[in-house]
Formats: structure tokens, C-alpha cells, sequence
């Protein structure tokens, strides 16, 4: 019966206990190491050895090491979650290192200190000598996970499916990428006729949480940006806090199952690094599952790789030395538009673009190892760095030649799985770029909306409490201003992390930005909405004072009859199309007007939407965030996601929309959804429509 999971299959022959590719490895294990271990002897104090015999000696005991070890710990990280097996594995290693270097008569150990600088030299020479032989540490990771597992797949084996998310790339970008060598990979299945790139329009939030909601739940309903007040909880709700992600995702399961879908990896799929599980039932780095802590048994066999976890490190080391360089560099060369480069962003750029990637890698290879039907990662190097530095800069471009990379080594490992995988390599959105709201009107949204409300205000002292923050850390700033006794001017209250649960009091504003698009609305009102007439009233130099501050496009709220688009110099009724002086939505496109009426219909729809102007002269957008790059509305690139799929797989016509002349495209992520869906039943990977599968809700998970 559909639904039941995958059906049992029959074991492959039993492989002999050494083969001579096992050799081969350990021999390329072997020499390097103990390389490693010399360079490490000659600049480390307090390690000594009587001659290199000893160091081949210790390389030997540190593989067997390795290999003694995985089985004992392995019923261990079965129970204990994931932090926990990464503390286990760095002790483990140490504990090894710190045998093979005082076991064996030849070598003498003096200090735990040394111990420490040992590990880390080793692992960088290590790497580098690795390197030099032709053995890169992705490919280490690939061959002793598909060694241990099944044979290799053969030409009857079951279909499978790889989704590949790249955050952040756009269809313009792809193809400069194709042309200046950024993304040899994926050119290749280009030019070689194996895939065809489409793009595909990410509507109106364009942001990650909706356009993974479309993609893996089938919806992308109720989610109108990355963060937004919650009239039904009665306080902010953000996508990358945990908690709030899994209440997110209760809903979209809920709906799509209500409209008869199930989720993209319902049926014993894996997700890794994303927002959402998908109704997965190995659910990894997944935000929406990570309170549930998980099993670390996925995480055994990258942490206790000798020397793996030490490589990761000093990679994102050099991650922080590059990132303060290139922010430098920016400066010197007055590169604009460009932001501040500081505080936790340093350490985020290279915990994705190091670490999280290598951990990414690791675990989609267990994944297929192991033969599941679907799996789902995203990879955010490439958003994370252009939200910073700029969409097409130089830094932006090096982190997303590295997700190629990465492509080019999963490709490898899904051909070498126990399923006949198919690859796909999908986006969420493009990025629009410009300087900031604040750099064009001189101070944040935030501090324009305290000061509109706190003029001319005929009523009781009011508060303006503003979220935001920057978008991979999940930060939400809450800036609260108290009108002040008449006659003085109130200054910015301290900015601070609320809690969870905190909810801000009556008579007051909430403004939350997610991009270029900013959302307020009003807590003490039904559904945190006022009409247009009613704000006006309270607030009267509210609405006139968003429309003429430099840098907002328009204004969408909620007249007598329906949501209306107001303008500096004109408004458009979205409900009849009548447009009263210049239009405000032409600068976006003709699909501008329905996909904000469609936001502004939600459960969780703001009392305004307020929107950043696209500059005519460069065609630059600006965010209320401090980003270079960024995306959440309409203009730019940010509209512009990327599909790339086997050639052999059409997209359906009935799917294409084509109410725009001249266009024909996928629109939405729960379109592309549809689409997935279609191809995976048509090549086998999901069963034909039939009873939906039991919800995952319960998947297991793993901090992200």
C-alpha cells in the first residue's frame, strides 16, 4: 500500500573483509598522516620521535584506531543527539591521537598543549598532502560511506531522487556563472545535453520559508515574508528560530493535507539543512525539527574521520581571515553599495561556507548510501555571502563556485548509490541589490514609523516595537519608543533578544522587515489590521509620511472594499485593476498586482505592506535590512529562481502559466512542486496517487 514505506530489498553478496581498494585507501590514509605528523614534530614543542618508522607507525594505529571505535560508539549516538556525538567524536580523536603518539616506544609526548597544536597541524598538512596526491577529503568521505554500504547501483536498481537547493542563485546569475567558469558543473550537464536549466518565478514573498514551504509541502499560504506578526499567537514569529519553524510547518502539513497533498519526502525521504522536513522521515540540520535533538548516528562517521572535523575547523578559520580581508578590501576600494561586514556575519559566512558545508556533504552521502527515495538539502553559502557583500561580487561568486563543487561530488556519490538517482538543482529565489533604505532616507524604517506615530498622536502614549534582523542568524532586534511628556523628543530605547513567548502590549505598532518589504501591523486590532481610514485616524502622519520618505515604492493595506496599493503619486485597487493617477505597481511587473493581493488576503496578511522603490536609473532595490543583496519582495533579480532537471524530464504544460505575453514559466514554489511530484511518480521514485502517507510530524531531527 502506498504509504507503508519502501519494500525490503534483498541483500547484495557479502563483501570480503579486505579488498584491495581498502588497501589502496589505507595506504593513501597512511602516508599522508604520517607527513602530517613530521611537519607537526618539526614545529610543534613538546613532540618527538626516534624516526620516521614511528610516525608510519602512529598513522597505522590511528586508522585501526578509527575503525575499532565506530562500532563501540555506534549504539551510543543512536540515543544521544548530535552536539553530543560531535563532543564524543573531538574527545574520541584525541584520545586516539593521544595513544599513537605515547603507546609506541619511538615517540614521546610532553603536554596536553602539544596534543591540541598536533591535532590542528595534522589536519591541516593532512589536507593539503591529501591534496597533493589527488585525494580531496569530500572524496575520502564518499568512497568509506559507499564502501561500507550496498554494491553500486545497477541498471535495474530503484529510482531515486537528489534535490540540490542552491539559496539565493538566480537564473541571470546561473547563466553568467555557466559563461565565466564560476560553475563548471553544472555547465558541463549543460553543454554535455544531460540537464536543461529553466527559471522559475518566486512570487511575492520571495523569501526561503515560502518558497521551501512551496517546494516541500506543496503551500505557500499564511507565510507573507520571513518573519511577520502572528495575529493568532499574538507576537512575532521568525523562520530560523526553531520553535517558531516547527509551528510553521504544523500548518503547512495541516493545509496540504486538507487539500490532499503530503509532503515532498513523505514517503522515507531525507532533509538536510533546510527550514523545513517535508514530512521526512530523516530529518538533519532541519529547523523546524532541531528542538527534538535526533539521533547523531548520521553525524558518527564525519566526526570520527581522522582529522576531518580538524580540517573543517581551520577551514572556517581561514573562512574569518577571508571575510575580514574582502570587507577591507571593499573599503579601500570604496566599492558601493556596500554595508558593514562585522559582528556574528564574520563567523556565520564561515560556519556555512565551511563547516556546515562539509557537514552538509557528509550527511546527504549517508543519506544515499543508505538509499533513500528522495532527499532535500540546501546549501546557503552562496545567500549568506551575497546578503553581505553584493550578488555578483567576487567573494559571492568564490562561494558559489564552491556549491558547484559540492554538486560535482554528491553527483558522484548518487551514481555510485544503491538507487539510480536522478539529480536536480533548484533555487528559492534570485537577489535584488541596492543600497539600503537607510543609506537612501537616512534612518531605519523602524525609527520613521516611531516618529510618524508619535506626530500629532490625539490619543494615549503609544509604543513601536520593530523586528528585524539579519536573516541566517534568526536575531529579532525589539526597538521600543514611549512617547515622551510634550515637548520632548523621545530617543530609541535599548535594542534587546525578546523571549519566546513575549508579547508586546496594547496601543502599538509592529514592524517587521524581511528584505525590501516591511510589514506592520497593529496587535491591538482584530487580526493585527486596521483599515486605511481607520490608521489615518489614529495615526495621521502615518500613511503620508511612508509615501514621501525616499526609497518606498508603495504602500499596501486595506481600504472599504479590499486591499488597495498607494503611491506617491497615484493608487491601484486590487480587486477591480482601477488605477487612479501613475500606477504604483508598474515599476514591478505585471504579475506585481496579484501576488500582492494574494499576500494581503492571508490569515496573516499586515495592516500595511510597505515596499521599497526600484531605482530607474540602475535598477537597484533597497532593503530595510543591512544587506548589500537581499530579496522578500518584487524587483530585480530576486524574482528570478532556477530550475535545472534532466533533459529527458519536460515541464508539463498545464503547469506553465501564461497569463503574461510572452511568457511562459513555472510561478510559485508550490507549481514546482506539482512538477517534482509529476516527475518522481513518472520515474518510479514516489507510488501512484493514492492514500496519503502518515505524517512525519514526529521525524527525527538535529539542531541546526
Amino acid at each position: 500500500m502506498p504509504g507503508d514505506g519502501p519494500a525490503r530489498r534483498p541483500r547484495g553478496p557479502r563483501r570480503p573483509l579486505l579488498t584491495a581498494r581498502d588497501a589502496h585507501d589505507a595506504l593513501l590514509s597512511v602516508v599522508p598522516t604520517a607527513l602530517a605528523l613530521w611537519i607537526s614534530g618539526q614545529v610543534v614543542a613538546g613532540v618527538e620521535y626516534a624516526s620516521p618508522a614511528w610516525l608510519l607507525a602512529a598513522s597505522a594505529l590511528l586508522l585501526l584506531g578509527d575503525v575499532l571505535v565506530r562500532p563501540v560508539l555506534g549504539p551510543l549516538v543512536q540515543v544521544a543527539g548530535p552536539a553530543v556525538t560531535v563532543a564524543l567524536g573531538v574527545a574520541v580523536q584525541l584520545l586516539v591521537l593521544h595513544t599513537a603518539l605515547t603507546a609506541l616506544p619511538g615517540l614521546e609526548l610532553r603536554s596536553l598543549g602539544a596534543l591540541g597544536q598536533v591535532y590542528l597541524v595534522t589536519g591541516l598538512v593532512a589536507v593539503v598532502a591529501r591534496w597533493l596526491v589527488g585525494v580531496n577529503d569530500s572524496s575520502w568521505v564518499v568512497r568509506d560511506l559507499l564502501r561500507r554500504r550496498r554494491p553500486r547501483a545497477a541498471a535495474g536498481a530503484e529510482p531515486g531522487l537528489l534535490v540540490v537547493q542552491v539559496d539565493g542563485l538566480s537564473l541571470p546569475l546561473l547563466r553568467f556563472g555557466v559563461h565565466a567558469g564560476t560553475l563548471p558543473t553544472i555547465a558541463r550537464w549543460l553543454r554535455t545535453g544531460t540537464h536543461r536549466a529553466t527559471g522559475w518565478r518566486a512570487p511575492l514573498p520571495s523569501t526561503t520559508p515560502a518558497s521551501q514551504a512551496g517546494l516541500l509541502h506543496g503551500t505557500i499560504d499564511d507565510v507573507p515574508a520571513f518573519r511577520w506578526w502572528d495575529p493568532e499567537l499574538e507576537r512575532v514569529l521568525v523562520a530560523n528560530r526553531p520553535a517558531d519553524a516547527a509551528v510553521i510547518e504544523e500548518r503547512l502539513v495541516r493545509a496540504a493535507r486538507a487539500a490532499g497533498r503530503e509532503g515532498l519526502l513523505a514517503h522515507d525521504g531525507a532533509s538536510i539543512g533546510n527550514v523545513f522536513s517535508g514530512e521526512g522521515a530523516h530529518a538533519h540540520l532541519v529547523v523546524s525539527t532541531s528542538r527534538g535533538g535526533g539521533s547523531g548516528r548520521p553525524y558518527l562517521r564525519y566526526v570520527l574521520r581522522p582529522f576531518g572535523l580538524a580540517r573543517s575547523l581551520v577551514l572556517t578559520a581561514g573562512e574569518v581571515v577571508k571575510e575580514v580581508y574582502q570587507g577591507w578590501q571593499q573599503r579601500v576600494r570604496r566599492v558601493e553599495p556596500r554595508i558593514r561586514r562585522r559582528g556574528w556575519y564574520v563567523l556565520l559566512r564561515a560556519l556555512t561556507n565551511a563547516l556546515l558545508r562539509d557537514l552538509n556533504v557528509a550527511l546527504v552521502a549517508e543519506q544515499l548510501a543508505a538509499g533513500r527515495p528522495v532527499v532535500f538539502v540546501d546549501f546557503l553559502d552562496y545567500d549568506e555571502v551575497a546578503h553581505h557583500a553584493g550578488a555578483a561580487r567576487a567573494e559571492s561568486l568564490d562561494a558559489l563556485a564552491g556549491v558547484d563543487r559540492v554538486l560535482g561530488t554528491l553527483a558522484a556519490v548518487a551514481a555510485a548509490s544503491p538507487r539510480r538517482y536522478r539529480v536536480v538543482v533548484v533555487s528559492d529565489h534570485g537577489q535584488a541589490q541596492g543600497p539600503t533604505f537607510a543609506q537612501v532616507a537616512g534612518r531605519t524604517v523602524q525609527d520613521l514609523v516611531a516618529d510618524l506615530v508619535q506626530r500629532e498622536h490625539p490619543g494615549p502614549p503609544s509604543r513601536v516595537a520593530s523586528a528585524s534582523g539579519e536573516e541566517g542568524r534568526g536575531r529579532v532586534d525589539v526597538l521600543v519608543r514611549d512617547l515622551a511628556p510634550a515637548g520632548h523628543v523621545p530617543r530609541a530605547g535599548r535594542r534587546r533578544e525578546p523571549r519566546a513567548d513575549e508579547v508586546v502590549g496594547p496601543d502599538a505598532v509592529v514592524v517587521v522587515t524581511a528584505g525590501c518589504t516591511a510589514l506592520l501591523s497593529v496587535p491591538d486590532a482584530p487580526g493585527g489590521r486596521l483599515g486605511l481610514t481607520e490608521l489615518g485616524g489614529r495615526w495621521p502622519a502615518l500613511l503620508p509620511g511612508l509615501l514621501a520618505a525616499p526609497g518606498v515604492g508603495f504602500v499596501a493595506g486595506h481600504g472599504a472594499a479590499g486591499p488597495v496599493v498607494l503611491g506617491p503619486a497615484g493608487e491601484h485597487d486590487l480587486l477591480t485593476g482601477r488605477v487612479r493617477g501613475s500606477d504604483p505597481l508598474a515599476p514591478f511587473g505585471p504579475r506585481a498586482a496579484g501576488e500582492v493581493l494574494r499576500v494581503m488576503r492571508m490569515s496573516t496578511a499586515p495592516a500595511l505592506l510597505v515596499h521599497s522603490a526600484v531605482d530607474e536609473r540602475t535598477g537597484e532595490v533597497h532593503a530595510f535590512e543591512e544587506q548589500v543583496a537581499h530579496h522578500g519582495g518584487l524587483g530585480g533579480e530576486q524574482n528570478e529562481a532556477v530550475l535545472v532537471h534532466p533533459a529527458d524530464w519536460a515541464v508539463d504544460e498545464d503547469l506553465l502559466d501564461t497569463s503574461v505575453p510572452g511568457e511562459r514559466l513555472l510561478v510559485g514554489a508550490d507549481t514546482v512542486h506539482r512538477q517534482l511530484v509529476r516527475w518522481m511518480r513518472a520515474e518510479g521514485v514516489l507510488p501512484a496517487a493514492g492514500p496519503l502517507a502518515p505524517s512525519r510530524a514526529g521525524a527525527e531531527g538535529a539542531g541546526r
